[in-house]
Parts: C-alpha cells; structure tokens; sequence
C-alpha cells in the first residue's frame, strides 16, 4: 500500500529559482507535446501520445534540450501527458461525451522522480538535474513521516505560489494477530462539513457531533479585534509620505511579528525559454526522412 506526504520546502532565492525552473521546463515540455500533436492533426498523422514514442520523440530532441529538467523527471512529465490522453479516450469511448483529450498549456507542471535517482537524508533532499549542472539540494519544512527505505517517489510541485515535494512511501499493511482485529460489524459513516468539521453516525442510533460554531466564533472575535485596533491606531497614523514616528515604527514591527509573514506572491519571473522549435523541428526532420 502506497500513501503520500506533502511536505513544504525552505530554500533560499537561488533554490527557489531553479525549483521554479525545473517547473517551469516541464511546463514547455508538456506545451511541446501539444505543438507536435497540433502539426501532426493538422497534417492528418496519427497523434503522438503513446509512452514509448514519446520517449522516442525526446531521446532525439538531445541532451539540454529543457535546461536543468533531467532525463527521469522528462519522461514523467510525458508519463503524465500520455495517462491523460488514454484516460479521456477510454471516457469518451465509454459514452462520456464531456471528456476532453489535453489540449491546455500549463505555466507550472508538477515533476516526478522515481526510487534510485533521487537522495534522502533526514529534512535533506538532493533533487535530481541534468547533467553538467550543480546538485541542488533543498530542505523540508518537517520530517518525512515515512522511514527512508519505504520512500519510492518524490513529486516537486507549486501549491499557491509556494513549492512543496510530495513523498510517496510504500507503507506495510497493518496485520493483526487472530482476535484482535477490527470488529468487522461496526460500520461508522463520517460526513465532513463546512460549519461542523465531522458528524458521525454509528450503528443503534448513536452520533457524534463536532461543533465548529466555537472556532468561527473565534476567528470572527480575532477579526472584530482587529477592526477595532485599527480604528484606534487610524489617527496616529503618518501620512503619505511621512516617515512616521518611532513608536509607530515600533508598533508596525510588532503587528508584523505577530501577524507572521506575507504569502507569497507566485513564483519569480526570469525570462522564459524556449525550446520548443528544437523538439518540433527534430519531430518535423524525422517524419521528412520517414516519407523519404
């Protein structure tokens, strides 16, 4: 049995440059696709979709092709694009006539590497890059919940401007010895709520109830806290363009501290490369020298 931890990551601007990167590579490598498959409907040629043809397709673009982006992390990328495909034909095979085949570009997508190309140690993570390029090593926020044995897969993404690594472990079953286990018989039906986070509903009548009114009624008290103390700070506040005093310089440090830091705003935004032309002419080239 398999299950996946997302864990953030603490890089510093360098880190999160080329995280970005990497992301940002699949990215081009998925909109590749998309143009390869786009000339060859226009030319009335089978698409590309397979896994395999794929990987064909990419071997011949050369090494360097997707800056940073390696080998491994490449192919999931075309891993995923191909799952993507075979899943919306198998729907609209079934009669789903509202399945759709991936025809989307994406800014940012997600890269997987597999067991074996990848390093673990403690809250240390050397993520793979391509040859030639430096090791990139990154820190997570919390421990990895899993022993580093079981870990199989790790999966970079971007979640709300902030990077996290999913860590996908095989974990053993949970035996137990004859007589101890689970009683089959009681059967609970849990229902997650917006207002009340769980109700639960067991067998004979009997149910649990988690309010949630008491931690709205806190969040809605926070709030009203903090309406009135900017009403009553509003008069001591500096004008445009004044420095302000230092009292209020003290007290807008201690708000900041308090309140925790700002979100982030997205990822940064280097020029993007373009690297598609090569894959689509080495596509264009081959299927020339095929007619020939």
């Amino acid at each position: 049995m398999h299950r996946t931890a997302r864990v953030a990551l603490r890089v510093t601007p360098g880190q999160r440059r080329r995280c970005f990167g990497l992301l940002r590579s699949a990215g081009d490598l998925w909109a590749c696709v998309l143009e390869v498959n786009a000339w060859r409907r226009r030319r009335h040629d089978a698409p590309l979709v397979g896994y395999q043809q794929l990987c064909r397709e990419l071997s011949a673009s050369g090494p360097g092709t997707f800056a940073e982006l390696d080998t491994t992390g490449a192919r999931s990328v075309l891993r995923r694009f191909s799952d993507a495909w075979f899943a919306a034909a198998k729907r609209r095979k079934d009669g789903d006539v509202s399945a759709r085949f991936p025809r989307r570009r994406r800014g940012l997508v997600p890269v997987r590497w597999y067991h074996g190309t990848f390093t673990l140690d403690g809250r240390r993570v050397r993520i793979p890059t391509a040859r030639g390029s430096a090791a990139l090593w990154v820190r997570l926020a919390r421990e990895v919940p899993y022993p580093a044995e079981q870990v199989r897969s790790i999966t970079l993404l971007c979640e709300g401007g902030q990077l996290f690594l999913d860590v996908t472990a095989e974990v053993p079953v949970a035996v137990y010895p004859p007589g101890e286990g689970p009683d089959s018989g009681r059967v609970a039906g849990v229902d997650l709520g917006i207002i009340h986070p769980y109700a639960v509903a067991g067998p004979d009548g009997e149910a649990l109830l988690v309010s949630g009114r008491a931690i709205r009624a806190e969040h809605r008290m926070h709030l009203a806290d903090t309406k009135a103390r900017r009403r009553a700070v509003a008069r001591r506040a500096p004008k445009r363009g004044e420095k302000g005093s230092r009292r209020w310089r003290q007290y807008r440090r201690r708000t900041r501290l308090v309140e925790g830091p700002a979100p982030a705003q997205g990822p940064p935004g280097p020029a993007r490369s373009r690297p598609r032309r090569r894959l689509v002419g080495g596509a264009a080239a081959g299927r020339c020298a095929a007619r020939r």
